[in-house]
């Protein structure tokens, strides 16, 4: 039988791989719902421009989709405060759910993207390792109530439900607010232009913290699983690497990947320095013959500036998906270089 993907958000980081993962497997057709919409790959991928805080339009384009059988919700919208992101997101779900069910009868699966704000690390130091059946934090959470949605959605459907949880999400998609390896490379690509050794950014405890992190096309090939997996229905999972690292062992490695040296850590805000130097940029891409891609689109400055600041241990116990049947495993540190090796491939970076 068949399967028909509706990925939801499927231009980010996360939809990008998701897209491409099910693109490559030989019984899933793939749809994707993104604001921009995308070029689609006959017979494989097609993709719908759709505003999903829009109920009218929402249900609208996808009226026809009546062929699918998981829905894959990846998308997000960012918001200045934590409250705030609270009602767009959850909208958003609402909308895909309300507009997909009654016209989608084969429907089998509703896969939510969540993270480790279920587990309060935003917030500050959190109890590591962190597990699926750790206790709740003090709203608001947008995908704490993401996902009670889908809870007492799913009562007596044919469908079921599962959430992954994964860490900082490592990928080479463009225009994302949440790509800390993108940042790293174009950081590093600058103070080599530059001159200047590669430092650290972040708080001086952050340097030495316990991490993880989570590889795009591993966490695309742990959605499937856990979409497709009956020992995963109606559960929610940890997803990540399968290591952990400090900056202080791996920065002076990534440093050396580019041919610089990493001097002593110095904190400062990458979204402050970075201020100034799109017209550098284009000197680059100029003299690099890079590909001309905005400044925009390689900046995700804030977010860097958010993961650095991380002075304390930030990692989840992810035995409950290998418990489950779900075995993959990435090298972090390999991971990085991959990454870097695309996009200097795609000339994004010299």
């Amino acid at each position: 039988m068949e399967n028909v993907a509706l990925v939801v958000g499927a231009r980010g980081v996360i939809g990008t791989n998701l897209v491409e993962h099910l693109a490559s497997l030989p019984d899933w057709q793939v749809i994707g719902l993104s604001r921009r919409g995308g070029v689609d790959v006959p017979g494989r991928v097609r993709h719908v421009a759709v505003d999903l805080l829009d109920p009218d339009d929402t249900r609208t384009q996808l009226s026809k989709l009546s062929d699918v059988t998981h829905v894959f919700y990846v998308a997000y919208q960012d918001r200045p405060t934590w409250a705030e992101l609270v009602a767009p997101n959850l909208a958003m779900l609402v909308n895909v759910v309300d507009a997909i069910e009654p016209v989608a009868h084969g429907l089998r699966h509703v896969s939510l993207m969540q993270g480790y704000k279920v587990y309060g690390a935003h917030l500050g130091p959190f109890k590591t390792p962190a597990r699926e059946d750790d206790p709740p934090h003090l709203p608001p959470e947008f995908n704490v109530d993401q996902q009670r949605f889908l809870e007492e959605r799913q009562q007596g459907k044919a469908w079921t439900w599962s959430a992954l949880r994964p860490s900082v999400v490592g990928g080479a998609a463009l225009g994302n607010p949440m790509n800390l390896a993108v940042a790293i490379a174009v950081y590093a690509s600058i103070s080599k232009e530059l001159g200047v050794p590669l430092r650290f950014p972040g708080k001086p405890g952050a340097y030495d913290a316990l991490l993880e992190v989570t590889d795009a096309g591993l966490l695309a090939k742990a959605t499937v699983w856990a979409a497709t997996s009956p020992a995963a229905a109606n559960q929610a999972f940890n997803i990540t690497n399968g290591d952990l690292f400090r900056w202080s062992e791996l920065w002076p490695r990534l440093a050396a990947w580019f041919g610089l040296e990493a001097a002593p850590p110095l904190q400062m805000s990458l979204q402050d320095v970075m201020a100034d130097k799109e017209p550098l940029w284009k000197q680059m891409q100029a003299a690099h013959g890079l590909a001309t891609t905005s400044f925009a689109e390689v900046s995700s400055w804030p977010f860097a500036d958010f993961v650095f600041g991380w002075d304390y241990d930030f990692f989840a116990d992810s035995s409950k998906s290998r418990r489950a049947g779900f075995h993959e495993y990435v090298e972090t540190e390999q991971m990085f270089y991959d990454i870097f090796a695309e996009l200097r491939r795609q000339r994004i970076i010299p």
